[in-house]
């Protein structure tokens, strides 16, 4: 897939990119770790935790670095690309320590470099290693990368697919405003700017009405509908799929040729630098995935998630090259597959939550002819915001997780003020988890969500200090396992 997303011109710049990366990492090596994964499912979260947790000595017993104590320090440096801009660790921890208030989502591309000082566990190694990495990480919306299958696909794929989606069971009541309008437009008339208008609006708040948690759909693109910036307005973001246009080439001056030449303008200038100038440069990448807000959805909500992590995996460039091979182009060669927001069940359950992302992430890989690359899965919780505990009721003692619910966030008709510390009993995952991908109901929507499972969002946790007043590093569930998988050999 990754390779008919580029020209011979696109490759011959990766080249000479990697080229002048790799002379560079000859007296300072460094590593590209992609993070990315859809809205809210912890991509800044994630990034903060993983520097925090590093720069202040966290307790991360499976990171064999830290463990063995051959770490001597990771502090931040000045990133490569200043025309990227800066990831902002400093108020995204503020948020988190201070305020115990999520951060702001991930809206466009952003980067931080944290280099990490260490000896090698090798006297061999440490004859020729400079004991010295720096792990530039590159954070970027998933939503975005759902958009590099468009480049192998004509603006009447895009169309033809956009329609089956958007009539499927669990989209045909948010669609039809859309599908109507699309309906009574002859894609042979006359191009006129306010009919092309009005198309782009409604498919647009079809696609965000799928994202609202209550139907919790991934597979959304363009992305850049949902996540508009500076683009917001502009020609490039003024086309929809169009009924009926076929394989047939349209008619010069009608609105399905200009729909058709807007749709190739995105694809031309939004999406392909993205890919070029991103995606192409990374060695490493984690995919943070919410399986419960997905799972709060539906069985729709899940097999439309499989979708969106099918179509992600089939865009990065997997393997492992030859030293002169990669001298020339990165590969990557280790993916992680995470479950986040593990911290919302008890843990008796988050070996079944690891089976489910599992199953999403073995499917994807299958289905994408995905190769050559390790790829791994974990539940985990970058910041732990709940502890666990047990509850009588009647005779049967239940395990519970404590934390603070977030205000506005409702369970069994109860909303919560945002100040009061709740024990809740989130439910079981199923132990059959084909049940939650089950889509064969005539309506799957929202009638076959397990009343039972209901996860509320939590506020981060009050961080504990010690007796001299310093804060310790933020807590979490299994992070120490993720950076080992993402960076630990290089650390060996």
């Amino acid at each position: 897939m990754a390779s008919s997303l580029t020209t011979f011109t696109d490759e011959a710049r990766i080249a000479l990119d990697t080229l002048s990366g790799r002379a560079t990492g000859l007296f300072s090596p460094s590593l590209r770790l992609g993070v990315t994964g859809l809205s809210r499912a912890g991509k800044t979260v994630f990034i903060s935790a993983f520097v925090h947790n590093l720069i202040h000595g966290g307790r991360l017993p499976l990171f064999e670095g830290q463990k063995s104590g051959r770490i001597a320090r990771a502090f931040l440096e000045q990133q490569p690309d200043d025309a990227v801009p800066r990831f902002q660790y400093e108020d995204h921890i503020a948020a988190l320590v201070n305020d115990r208030a999520w951060p702001d989502s991930t809206r466009a591309i952003s980067e931080l470099r944290l280099t990490i000082e260490y000896e090698s566990a090798s006297g061999w190694s440490r004859m020729f290693s400079s004991g010295k990495l720096s792990v530039d990480i590159v954070d970027y919306p998933g939503e975005w990368l759902l958009d590099l299958p468009l480049l192998g696909k004509s603006f009447a794929d895009f169309s033809r697919e956009a329609l089956e989606l958007a009539s499927l069971p669990v989209r045909e009541d948010l669609s039809r405003a859309w599908r109507a309008i699309s309906a009574e437009i002859d894609p042979n008339a006359d191009a006129d700017e306010m009919t092309a208008r009005r198309l782009a609006e409604s498919f647009a708040a079809y696609l965000k009405a799928c994202k609202l948690d209550e139907r919790a759909l991934s597979t959304l693109p363009p992305g850049r509908f949902l996540m508009p910036g500076d683009l917001e307005g502009s020609p490039a973001l003024t086309f929809a799929p169009l009924a009926d246009v076929g394989d047939r080439r349209p008619r010069p001056g009608s609105l399905h040729a200009m729909m058709e030449r807007r749709y190739e303008a995105y694809k031309t200038h939004v999406v392909k630098p993205f890919f070029r100038e991103h995606i192409a440069r990374l060695d490493r990448q984690i995919v943070l995935i919410d399986a419960m807000q997905a799972l709060n959805a539906g069985p729709g909500a899940m097999a439309d998630l499989e979708r969106a992590v099918t179509e992600i995996l089939s865009c990065f460039r997997p393997g492992r090259g030859s030293f002169l091979t990669d001298l020339f182009s990165r590969r990557i060669d280790r993916i992680l597959v995470a479950a986040t927001k593990a911290d919302h069940l008890h843990h008796e359950s988050h070996d079944r939550l690891q089976a489910i992302v599992r199953r999403l992430a073995d499917r994807a890989v299958a289905r994408a002819n995905f190769t050559g690359a390790d790829v791994d899965v974990v539940a985990m919780a970058a910041v732990r915001a709940t502890r666990e505990g047990t509850v009588k009721q009647g005779r049967e003692t239940l395990p519970v997780i404590i934390g603070t619910p977030i205000a506005g966030e409702k369970i069994n008709g109860e909303t919560f003020d945002g100040k009061t510390e709740t024990a809740i009993f989130p439910g079981d995952l199923p132990e059959n988890i084909d049940a939650v991908f089950d889509v064969s109901g005539p309506d799957h929507r929202q009638d076959s969500v397990d009343p039972t499972i209901r996860f509320v969002r939590f506020r981060p946790p009050k961080l504990e200090r010690t007796a001299e007043g310093v804060t310790l590093s933020l807590p979490h569930i299994r992070l120490d396992r993720a950076l080992q998988f993402l960076i630990g050999d290089h650390l060996a």
